[in-house]
């Protein structure tokens, strides 16, 4: 008998588990509530080549969503450092560099992005 309390004990703590996992409250994140900066990440598709290489062209289609990220620098850095980017070779060190390269004049100079900072 005790073997069942015991194993109703243990199911009982898993239920909760999963119940608490299922109706928990989302924070917002870096690039809010409704996303993650890996999802995010995908968006910057248009900017695979200038993000692996400073000497390259960078987009208008890539500036355009540069653009709407520089308004969130934590996100912007979030995302260029997401795992995501990461597999598809972003080099953060140049992806940093794409905002001043689409001469966005109110970018966030100075913003610590990690270990870098936005030029």
């Amino acid at each position: 008998m005790k073997g069942h309390t015991k194993m109703f004990f243990i199911l009982g703590l898993v239920a909760i588990a999963s119940i608490s996992e299922i109706y928990k409250v989302e924070g917002a994140g870096e690039c809010g509530k409704n996303t993650t900066p890996d999802n995010e990440a995908i968006k910057l598709a248009p900017c695979a080549t200038a993000a692996q290489d400073e000497d390259a062209s960078v987009s208008q289609s890539c500036c355009a969503q540069v653009k709407k990220f520089g308004q969130n620098p934590a996100c912007l850095c979030a995302v260029l450092l997401s795992n995501t980017a990461k597999m598809f070779s972003v080099d953060p060190k140049v992806a940093i560099t794409i905002p001043k390269r689409c001469n966005f004049a109110d970018r966030p100079v100075g913003y610590k992005c990690g270990p870098y900072t936005l030029p």
